[in-house]
């Protein structure tokens, strides 16, 4: 059996050892130390280049823009991908770029060599500056490709509209940082705009990001929006309201197409217009929504609701005799003229050959405080509540101040102000069956607010008048359409300026409704100014009415008339006064 025995311990063995590692231990501790100090006391700069290097920094993270739609889910306004290209200039000065370079970039990004120098600029401690914003990512890879040291790209969204100049008016558009500028883009600005989000991020010397550490803040994408209005009729109307506006030289017109029954737009136009993906040439006055945000006085198309009070307050009846001769009447120191002397008329022919000297003696006899509130309730003077930036009250006086002549030329439209829009939403009372709801911009969820401006009769006997004002015996036959019966109003109306109202200058306007017997539409047309010859309403505005309603009903698929409305006018004439 083999027994081991233990080495004894060398104590001076194990103490060199130990003296030895602890020698080491100095010897690496003193080369740390000597490291540190070189480099905090004699070589600072290392650090701070190293600091320069790499650092913290916090990145926003853009959101995603609502989109807009239209009431059938077409797009109207949509957010895409660009790029935006930016330059560190002291990184680019420092590189000494070549000359051809700096050409080629200044080629790709459209500048002038003078713009790009500016854009660069000389202070030696700037390290940011944009030299192109939105710009396509096809065109920013061209950019980036050339290799310009300091030149780099990142990812924003640019706004862009499918249907152009066609509902620009209504949609508007948003400025280089996404926000809101004109019409719905600004009136629901904070509905579409997201919550930018944001992630720390290490960024070297050339601002590039060269590490993502953690997501702060998630970005909080827009919410969309669905508009009132239907693109097909948007573009019917636009084409014709533009057609109407070249063939007459007119300044300027709009239009406006309500649905009776939810007092939704399905299409609201104006000329001229201009193209939102491109505003460079724009003009202030092209970017109005002249439809809401524009008054003038609405001429005869005010008449029907005169005719209205007065069969609602029992003073009148359809088959009410009124002589008109001869052709001229005096009220004061004034003087209200027909075209024509009509002689005797009934007040249903009042309407139809839209008769001053007719329609001033019922207005005469309506009490004035009545008649204010009449107008008042039918939304003249109003807000049209809205939410449309800038939209107009329009104009109404009050009562207390009127003379009998200011009360006379009320009845044909003067002395009150509205916009297109105010003067569809008051027709919408005598289409709906005296139930004016309120005008809405975007597509309604929920039956709207109605307000009961005139009895139901009321409504139908001033329709069934409306309705023989598009005749041959009328004044807007132009405004039929085939196999629909149409009711409707034109007004011819002098424009207003230094020194009294004009010779020479008019606003052509229709005001009407389809189909009569139960109206599902209702349209006003004002053209300013046609120059070239016909100036009428049932010349110039009517026509325009014809082919965008009769589109318009077809498109929605809405069945011609069933029955006859001239009952309705005849029991009216049965009853007492």
């Amino acid at each position: 059996m083999l027994i081991i025995q233990p080495r004894p311990v060398n104590e001076a063995d194990y103490s060199g050892r130990w003296y030895f590692l602890l020698i080491v231990m100095l010897v690496a501790m003193t080369g740390l130390i000597g490291r540190a100090v070189y480099l905090q006391v004699l070589d600072r700069q290392f650090l701070k280049r190293q600091g320069d290097l790499r650092h913290v920094g916090i990145l926003p993270v853009p959101a995603h823009r609502g989109r807009i739609f239209d009431r059938n889910g077409e797009l109207l306004a949509i957010s895409t991908p660009v790029k935006s290209i930016w330059v560190n200039p002291k990184e680019f000065r420092e590189a000494q770029i070549p000359a051809d370079k700096r050409k080629a970039l200044a080629v790709l990004l459209g500048l002038s060599s003078g713009a790009l120098e500016k854009h660069i600029g000389s202070d030696e401690h700037r390290s940011f500056a944009y030299l192109k914003r939105r710009i396509s990512p096809e065109l920013a890879d061209q950019v980036i490709a050339l290799g310009i040291a300091g030149v780099y790209s990142e990812r924003e969204y640019r706004r862009y509209y499918p249907t152009g100049e066609v509902a620009a008016h209504l949609v508007g558009f948003t400025n280089i940082d996404d926000k809101g500028q004109e019409a719905m883009e600004l009136a629901y600005d904070d509905w579409l705009k997201g919550v930018e989000g944001a992630k720390r991020i290490i960024r070297d010397g050339k601002r590039r990001v060269i590490e993502d550490l953690e997501s702060i803040r998630p970005p909080v994408p827009g919410k969309d929006l669905a508009l009132s209005i239907d693109q097909r009729l948007q573009y019917l109307a636009y084409r014709e309201l533009k057609k109407a506006v070249l063939q007459h030289q007119a300044r300027s017109g709009s239009l406006a197409l309500l649905d009776t029954q939810t007092g939704e737009v399905l299409a609201i136009v104006n000329q001229p217009s201009y193209n939102p993906n491109s505003r460079t040439q724009v003009k202030g006055s092209a970017s109005r929504n002249r439809a809401i945000t524009d008054i003038y006085e609405p001429g005869s198309t005010m008449k029907p609701f005169v005719v209205a009070l007065g069969l609602e307050l029992g003073l009148y009846r359809p088959d009410t005799v009124i002589d008109t001769a001869p052709g001229t009447m005096r009220v004061g120191h004034n003087i209200v003229k027909d075209i024509h002397n009509y002689g005797v008329l009934d007040v249903a022919h009042v309407l139809q050959k839209s008769s001053n000297v007719g329609v001033t003696k019922i207005a005469l006899n309506l009490p004035s405080k009545k008649f204010w509130a009449f107008y008042n309730n039918l939304g003249f003077g109003q807000p049209l509540e809205t939410g449309f930036p800038g939209e107009a009250n329009g104009r109404l006086s009050d009562y207390q101040g009127w003379s009998p002549f200011e009360q006379a030329t009320l009845s044909f439209g003067y002395g009150v102000s509205a916009s297109t829009l105010q003067l569809a939403r008051a027709y919408l009372s005598l289409a709906n069956d005296g139930v004016m709801p309120m005008v809405s911009l975007v597509k309604r969820n929920k039956s709207p607010e109605l307000h009961r401006i005139m009895s139901v009769q009321t409504a139908g006997g001033v329709r069934a008048m409306l309705e023989q004002v598009v005749t041959r015996e009328g004044t807007a036959l132009k405004a039929a359409i085939p196999g629909f019966r149409v009711a409707g109003k034109t007004g011819t109306v002098k424009k207003s300026g230094v020194g009294g109202y004009s010779s020479s200058r008019y606003l052509s306007v229709f005001a009407g409704m389809a189909p009569v017997s139960k109206p599902r539409l209702v349209m006003v047309v004002m053209i300013d100014e046609p120059s070239a010859g016909e100036y009428y309403g049932g010349a110039v505005a009517a026509p325009v009415f014809s082919r965008v309603m009769e589109g318009a009903l077809r498109l929605l698929n809405i069945a011609p008339d069933q029955g006859d409305i001239m009952p309705i006018l005849a029991a009216q004439q049965d009853e007492p006064a």
